[in-house]
């Protein structure tokens, strides 16, 4: 499995979990789909969507494909396309996601749930119409380079942001995928996506937070290693947290989840890293943690 099968088995994930909030919430939706290339994901998207058609009635999606994927697109999306019920409104605009602030305006996508993919390019422009239009706005970026993504997704108004590095096994290009919102259950959902995808990928993760850049392998229970690092760094930068507050570091600085956060910290207290207060009991949240004088974590 290459990082486009890693990369469109998220988007479906995160599809399952947008669409019924989104027709529960409003009378109208966009699901907005933005290639810089080949739109190799649009046609899995689709399908999703006509797995929820109980869904719309009296409702209405209007789904946009951006892609300059030529003049037979829209014969390519039409098999799919044909399964959608009258509620769901598909339109393929030729070009790329630099078009993205024109269609949505277009379509009328401001002040109704928003969810967008863009892949291969990270227009300025395109991010801050996302996040500006959408009533709740949400974004997966994607981009065929490694390094961060988050300044650009903060840049552009996504308060909530997440993002890992995807580095297949083969040695082939590396790229990052990003997720911004403004809902602390989006991001969460996005989390547990992440870690959900098929562990037999043959590609493994790189959190852009970790100090030392470890690769983790896909894992519905992932190495802690990189995660007691990235909390034991906080530590050291901000001096005492509560566990309350490092489960939410968790859960918005790190690729991790925020259930993830208590087997780190118990680690790091373990290796003496660490220290709580108090000294015993239960590791609720309201315990605060200070990094210690002990053995560093590994």
């Amino acid at each position: 499995m290459s990082t486009d099968a890693v990369l469109r088995e998220l988007l479906v994930r995160q599809l399952d979990h947008w669409l019924p909030g989104a027709m529960h919430r409003s009378r109208r939706a966009t699901l907005a789909l933005a290639y810089a290339g080949d739109p190799d994901t649009a046609e899995a998207a689709l399908r999703v969507v006509a797995e929820f058609a109980d869904r719309f009635r009296g409702r209405r999606l209007t789904v946009l494909v951006l892609a300059g994927g030529g003049p037979d697109l829209p014969a390519r999306l039409g098999a799919v396309e044909a399964t959608l019920p009258a509620d769901v409104a598909v339109h393929v605009v030729p070009g790329d996601p630099a078009r993205l602030p024109v269609a949505l305006k277009a379509a009328g996508a401001a002040g109704a749930p928003l969810l967008a993919l863009v892949d291969g390019a990270v227009p300025e422009a395109a991010l801050r119409a996302v996040a500006a239009g959408g009533r709740p706005a949400e974004l997966l970026l994607t981009a065929g380079t490694s390094g961060t993504l988050r300044p650009a997704l903060e840049a552009a108004g996504f308060p909530l942001v997440s993002e890992v590095e995807l580095v297949p096994a083969d040695g082939s290009t590396t790229r990052t995928v990003a997720f911004g919102t403004g809902l602390d259950k989006s991001l969460e959902a996005f989390k547990d996506t992440l870690w959900a995808v098929d562990e037999f990928a043959g590609v493994r993760y790189r959190d852009p937070a970790d100090p030392a850049g470890g690769l983790l392998d896909i894992a519905l229970h992932p190495d802690p290693a990189p995660l007691r690092r990235e909390l034991l760094a906080e530590l050291t930068r901000s001096g005492p947290r509560t566990v309350t507050e490092l489960r939410r570091h968790t859960v918005t600085a790190t690729a991790y989840r925020a259930t993830d956060t208590l087997a780190a910290l118990t680690g790091l207290l373990h290796s003496g890293a660490v220290t709580r207060n108090p000294a015993e009991g239960r590791l609720g949240g309201d315990v605060v943690i200070s990094a210690g004088t002990g053995r560093p974590a590994a």
